[in-house]
């Protein structure tokens, strides 16, 4: 199981890098713009895949490394986006910037885990728990996978 656990972690570290070369290409044409209250325009869903990508990095490192046993999901998300706000009055060029960067200490940690460590599990405030794979995986690769794709859609519509 273990080689199967390393080759599952390359292969999310790999879509992390597919994820951060392509918001590489995008980013530059993110354009600073207040936000209007409805739908997310491009650079507050820039500012917000800077957040997502530094949360939940931090989040896969700390269950895999045990120091998070525990976490409130619903009041993390809630102090995500009020964070998410203020980081939309930072300029795009650095949200991509801070985003591209943990993108790299995520990939870094994929790659050089341990198999065995990336099974730890946190548990939620609903009484689930996730592992530091599960985590990896979902709330972060597959969420901003979901973002690039949006991102994409709203500078095409330009």
């Amino acid at each position: 199981m273990h080689t199967y656990r390393e080759r599952e972690l390359a292969m999310l570290a790999d879509r992390l890098q597919r994820i951060s070369n392509r918001l590489a290409e995008l980013g530059p044409g993110v354009e600073a713009q207040p936000g209007d209250g409805d739908a997310w325009n491009a650079h507050e869903m820039l500012a917000h895949i800077a957040l997502v990508s530094k949360f939940y990095g931090v989040l896969v490192h700390r269950i895999a490394s045990g120091k998070t046993t525990d976490f409130n999901l619903l009041e993390q998300v809630n102090l995500r986006d009020v964070v998410g706000q203020q980081m939309a009055q930072t300029e795009p060029a650095e949200l991509l910037r801070q985003a591209l960067s943990d993108h790299e200490r995520t990939i870094t940690t994929l790659r050089a885990a341990d198999p065995d460590a990336m099974q730890r599990a946190a548990r939620i405030d609903d009484g689930s728990s996730m592992t530091a794979e599960e985590v990896a995986r979902m709330p972060l690769i597959s969420h901003l996978e979901m973002h690039i794709a949006e991102l994409e859609k709203l500078l095409a519509s330009r």
